[in-house]
Parts: C-alpha cells; sequence; structure tokens
C-alpha cells in the first residue's frame, strides 16, 4: 500500500534470500517462481542490490544471489531507498509533488504525525528480524494469489525450504 512494487518485491526477496541456508546461491528464478513475481523485473531489482553491495552474485552452474555478510542488519527504508534511488517518506500521500508545510494537501496535518511514526516503524525492521520470524513461523509474506511465504525445516535437517 504505501511502498512501490519494486520496494516490495526487494523486500521479499531480501527476506527470502536471508531466510535460506548462509552462503547457499539462489537463482534469481527460483526466487521469482516462489514469490510469484515477474522473473526479469526482480532480475533487475536483484541486479541493482547486487550493485549496491547488499548480495553477491555468481554466474554459471551453481550461481544465484546470496545475501552479503551484515545485509540482514539493513532495516526497510535503507531497502527502499537503495532500490527507488530517493530518500522514503518525503512524498505525498496523495501523490503530490512534495510534502510540506508550506504546500500542504487536505490530508497533511492529518498524515504528518501517522507518517512520522511509520517512518520511525519502518527504519526498525530489519531483514534478519523479519527473516527470523519467518524461519519461526510467526510471520508471513503475503504473496500474489492468496499464498504465503512460509518456510519450513526439512526432516532431520536444519536447512529451509519452501
Amino acid at each position: 500500500m504505501l511502498l512501490s512494487k519494486t520496494s516490495e518485491y526487494a523486500l521479499q526477496a531480501l527476506i527470502y534470500l536471508a531466510a535460506q541456508p548462509s552462503g547457499e546461491p539462489v537463482l534469481s528464478r527460483d526466487i521469482s517462481d516462489y514469490l510469484r513475481v515477474p522473473a526479469q523485473y526482480l532480475a533487475k531489482i536483484l541486479q541493482v542490490l547486487a550493485k549496491r553491495g547488499v548480495l553477491d552474485s555468481y554466474k554459471g552452474r551453481g550461481g544465484g544471489f546470496v545475501l552479503r555478510p551484515g545485509a540482514e542488519q539493513m532495516n526497510i527504508l535503507e531497502v527502499v531507498e537503495m532500490v527507488e534511488g530517493a530518500p522514503s517518506g518525503q512524498g505525498c500521500v496523495l501523490g503530490l509533488k512534495a510534502c510540506a508545510d508550506e504546500t500542504a494537501c487536505p490530508v497533511h496535518y492529518a498524515w504528518k504525525p501517522l507518517k512520522a511514526q511509520v517512518v520511525e516503524l519502518l527504519g526498525k525492521q530489519t531483514i534478519g528480524s523479519m527473516a527470523e520470524a519467518v524461519r519461526a513461523g510467526r510471520y508471513r509474506i503475503h504473496l500474489p494469489g492468496g499464498n504465503d511465504l512460509q518456510l519450513r525445516a526439512l526432516p532431520g535437517r536444519d536447512v529451509y525450504s519452501g
């Protein structure tokens, strides 16, 4: 609702990658199939994240994308700003050019304190904490078509699958 499709897909892919066994490359096609998002669109998003140092990208057999060490500490706002190229929370809720007291839209003064709370909340939620919640079964990513991303441990192993 408040995030673009690009930001939503980036966040879902990062949470998915963070919930996978550490260091194992995952193909962008496998991620897009699981998340049920357009493969080419997601591949471009993943390339942006790789160029920005969030992911490592490996070509060839056994290749794919891997979350770089420390990337799980990124918060939602950092990811949004990385893929959108602009500071998050700066736009008008009604889509006007600027969100400012000087150019207030009809909902500006009601939205302003709520926006500050949303920005604060998104700044506290990390990729790692959301991935851990997915692994523990406390959190699900709602996917198109009514499916949820919830990883389950494989019998007798500490490896997760969709």
